[in-house]
């Protein structure tokens, strides 16, 4: 099997560094080239506490390398958040597949053009989305979509955590929808799979959590419509003491419902679904019962990613076919998170 050569571009994002950690785990898939630091930059940016070991035995890069470097075979996008759509033009115009991290700008236009200009090139962009390796959550998906729990009228789910400090409200602050826009895009993109693109969004709820400096907006809250009748319900804030395991999300429908809660959980513990149906469908009985996943973190790999990672080596290498419909979706998943966002 050949190990596909990949430079990172930017250590800025907040999933910069276990990209990197998992990329470098995960040596049977990947040769990592190197990586173009992005620390100097001028956009704002969360200044995580990143050990200098991070980039140790890591080769530092000039984009003017990578693009002489015709052996590169893809790339991974991990600037921070208001450098990531340029960046990724600047791949694309060089011919590179690519992992992009979330979310994809705070205007619709730029993304739009870059997303299905490479659609047309057919080079394969994979976003950052982290919930799509997710066996709980993607189980749950699959459920709505084969009419599990009948006709969905609710999701809720809260994206809160509790590492939030000044620097972060102030990073927070950069953004028009705050919290909402950084952290609810994870459970946009899950809404978006399972029930397609919403109709409309009410007003968003962008607040200051209790403490907070005027402006963070890190306490805030999304409503999401669909045209069939279903609601969906985002919350999110950094004030959360119990971190990710805060984290909620229930889907309720005519037949039943499900909750995953915590649906992120780091401790070596499987996750836990938890559902209830009113008739038996799509092979589960009737009645309340427990589904098991395995642990999220294993052996020091933070699974969260190494699933996603894993596909993108397959596609790049040409084993798997790109989602036909793979496109659209994530064009779908931005016009939704602007829309909840109160982004026009």
């Amino acid at each position: 099997m050949k190990r596909i050569r990949v430079v990172q571009f930017g250590i800025s994002h907040e999933h910069a560094v276990d990209k990197l950690t998992t990329i470098r785990a995960l040596p049977d898939e990947f040769e990592l080239v190197g990586l173009v630091d992005d620390r100097d930059g001028a956009s704002p940016r969360y200044p995580l506490r990143r050990p200098d070991s991070v980039l140790e035995g890591v080769p530092l890069l000039a984009e003017e390398q990578v693009w002489a470097d015709k052996t590169i075979d893809a790339a991974f996008v991990e600037v921070t958040n208001g450098d990531l759509v340029a960046t990724a033009e600047r791949v694309l115009a060089h011919g590179l597949p690519m992992h992009l991290d979330k979310p994809g700008g705070e205007t619709y236009e730029p993304f739009a053009r870059f997303r299905t200009e490479a659609r047309a090139r057919g080079l394969h962009v994979q976003m950052g989305y982290m919930f799509r390796a997710n066996p709980a959550i993607q189980w749950l998906a699959d459920a709505v979509r084969r009419g599990v729990f009948g006709d969905v009228w609710g999701i809720e789910a809260d994206m809160d955590h509790g590492y939030g400090d000044d620097d972060y409200r102030r990073y927070l602050s950069s953004f028009r929808g705050g919290i909402l826009y950084n952290l609810g895009c994870h459970l946009v993109d899950f809404f978006v799979s399972m029930l397609g693109e919403p109709s409309s969004a009410r007003p968003p709820v962008l607040r200051d959590a209790p403490g907070s400096a005027p402006g963070s907006r890190d306490n805030c809250l999304g409503v999401l419509e669909w045209e069939a009748g279903a609601i969906g319900i985002v919350r999110s804030c950094d004030r959360c003491r119990a971190g990710a395991f805060g984290r909620r999300l229930r889907v309720s429908g005519t037949n039943g419902s499900a909750e995953i809660a915590p649906f992120e959980r780091f401790d070596g513990k499987g996750l836990v679904l938890d559902l209830n149906l009113c008739e038996a469908a799509g092979g589960i009985p009737e009645g309340r019962q427990t589904l098991r996943f395995e642990p999220q973190f294993q052996n020091g790999l933070l699974n969260r990613y190494a699933g996603q990672l894993r596909q993108f080596a397959r596609i790049v290498r040409g084993e798997e076919r790109e989602p036909d419909d793979l496109c659209e979706h994530d064009l779908a998943v931005h016009r939704a998170l602007l829309r909840m966002c109160g982004i026009s």
